[in-house]
């Protein structure tokens, strides 16, 4: 999963709270050290929420979309042929490992879709309503995990403010998405929103979806392999 930068700062701050050295940290998140040390600057002087804010004012224009080269493609190509269709978190493994090239897994399943139907097969025949869209605030709230091995960090991200909020779990069950779901919704989005979305993942079954309805008035869980329904935590 790709994760957006204002994540990225959150889970900075929180690993660096709890200890971790800021080459540690630096590691795990795929940055610089001296980026790690300005973030961390910066959020000791101004507080969370105000480097946040400023960090996304600083940061608003659009972007121009990442274009992949003919060559790179015939790559992605090659390597789902020569592993039998492996997923594109595979591909990633072998772009990396074999051609020294890193591409996200999202634009890996766009290449992938330029020549293969790529289809989920779980749930296959399961209607599911359009993905959502934001006017406002408190809105939608899409929900993710990122795996750093021994710990989890569990994400929201506010769709339309792009606020978001990070808490760390040491495992990936429901009892653990519960736990998430409560903090983050009461401390972060006042308690309520019109929709949550998250993938199929186990960390959103069981006791995640017995208390989801008491936060939102919608859940969606979102088309695996679809880069536009994926959680932008």
């Amino acid at each position: 999963m790709e994760v957006i930068q204002t994540t990225k700062i959150i889970l900075a701050w929180e690993l660096f709270e709890q200890g971790l050295p800021k080459t540690h940290i630096a590691e795990r998140l795929r940055i610089n050290r001296d980026t790690v040390r300005l973030w961390v600057q910066a959020i000791a002087a101004m507080g969370l929420t105000s480097f946040l804010d400023s960090y996304s004012k600083a940061k608003k224009g659009p972007r121009l979309k990442r274009q992949v080269d003919a060559i790179l493609k015939r790559r992605v190509w090659m390597l789902r042929d020569r592993e039998m269709d492996c997923c594109g978190q595979k591909i990633q493994y072998f772009l990396e490992t074999e051609f020294g090239t890193k591409l996200s897994v999202p634009k890996i399943y766009e290449v992938l879709a330029e020549k293969y139907v790529i289809k989920s097969k779980w749930k296959k025949n399961q209607k599911r309503c359009p993905v959502p869209k934001a006017e406002k605030p408190r809105e939608v709230i899409q929900m993710d995990t990122i795996d750093f091995g021994a710990v989890f960090a569990f994400t929201a991200v506010d769709i339309f403010s792009k606020e978001a909020d990070v808490i760390l779990r040491p495992s990936l069950t429901s009892s653990d998405g519960a736990a998430f779901l409560d903090t983050c919704m009461q401390r972060r989005f006042n308690g309520h929103t019109e929709l949550i979305q998250s993938d199929g993942g186990p960390e959103f079954k069981d006791k995640f979806k017995q208390k989801v309805y008491q936060y939102t008035n919608r859940y969606r869980v979102s088309a695996p392999y679809k880069k536009n329904e994926q959680s932008l935590s």
